[in-house]
C-alpha cells in the first residue's frame, strides 16, 4: 500500500516556467526519498510535455475536456494529453465542472489511452456515483473548504468517512484521496487515519516561502501514518 500526495499547481505565479521546473524538481527529490508515497503533479497544459520529459515523478493534467480530437478550437482532448507524455488527468475539480456523462468520457478514453484519473466530487454520493465509473482514484473536497486552510478532516470528518463507506460498497478498488484546505502535514495525518490513501494539496505547496519542506513535511506525515494504520 502507498500512500498519495497529489499536488495541483492549478494557475498560481508559481505554476510555469522556472518555478514550476523548481518545484517538479524539489518534488522528485522527496519522492526518491519517500519510496512508500506517491507524488502526483497536476500541472498547466503549458507545462505538460516540458515536465513529463524532464522528470519521472508523475505529471498529470488538471483537467481534459470531453470530446474528440477535431474542430474544437480551445479544448484539450485527452489524445493531447497523451501524446504529451503526461500520466493522466484530473476530472470535475470544483473549479472546472462537469455533468455525469462527461465524467463518464473521459474515464472511458483514458481508460482506452493508457491514462489515469482522479475523479474530484464534492459530497459522499457523488462520489460514490463517480467511483461506479471505475476511474482510478476519487478526491472528495467539499467546495466551500477549498483555498481556506480549513481542513476537512478537521472541519468535516463525517465527509471522509461516509465518502469511504459510500464508494466501498460500489467499487472496491477505487483509490480514496481528501482534499479541501489540506495545509499542514496533521492534515495528511488525520486524512489517511480516516481510511482514505492520501490527500490533494494545493495552495499550501503552491504559495509556501520553501514548496520542498512543504512536500517532505506531508510525505513524512503520510508515512508515519501508514505506519500506524
Amino acid at each position: 500500500m502507498k500512500a498519495y500526495i497529489v499536488i495541483n499547481f492549478k494557475a498560481y505565479p508559481t505554476s510555469y516556467g522556472v518555478k514550476a521546473l523548481e518545484i517538479a524538481e524539489a518534488t522528485e527529490e522527496v519522492a526518491k526519498k519517500y519510496g512508500d508515497v506517491r507524488i502526483i503533479l497536476a500541472v498547466p497544459a503549458t507545462e505538460l510535455r516540458s515536465l513529463a520529459s524532464t522528470f519521472k515523478v508523475d505529471i498529470f493534467a488538471q483537467h481534459a475536456d470531453p470530446v474528440p480530437l477535431g474542430a474544437r478550437t480551445g479544448h484539450t482532448p485527452p489524445e493531447i494529453i497523451a501524446d504529451t507524455g503526461a500520466r493522466g488527468y484530473l476530472i470535475n475539480h470544483s473549479e472546472k465542472r462537469l455533468r455525469l456523462d462527461q465524467i463518464n468520457y473521459l474515464v472511458r478514453r483514458g481508460r482506452e489511452l493508457g491514462l489515469e484519473t482522479i475523479v474530484c466530487a464534492d459530497t459522499p454520493e457523488t462520489s460514490a456515483a463517480a467511483a461506479a465509473l471505475r476511474p482510478d482514484a476519487i478526491a472528495v473536497e467539499p467546495p466551500e473548504l477549498i483555498g481556506t486552510g480549513i481542513a476537512v478532516s478537521k472541519a468535516k470528518p463525517e465527509i471522509i468517512t461516509g465518502t469511504v463507506e459510500a464508494v466501498r460498497k460500489v467499487n472496491r478498488d477505487v483509490v480514496i484521496l481528501t482534499g479541501a484546505g489540506i495545509s499542514n502535514p496533521e492534515d495528511v495525518e488525520a486524512a489517511i487515519r480516516l481510511g482514505t490513501a492520501g490527500v490533494l494539496v494545493a495552495s499550501a505547496v503552491m504559495k509556501a516561502e520553501n514548496p520542498k519542506a512543504k512536500i517532505e513535511g506531508m510525505a513524512q506525515a503520510a508515512v508515519r501514518a501508514l505506519k500506524a494504520s
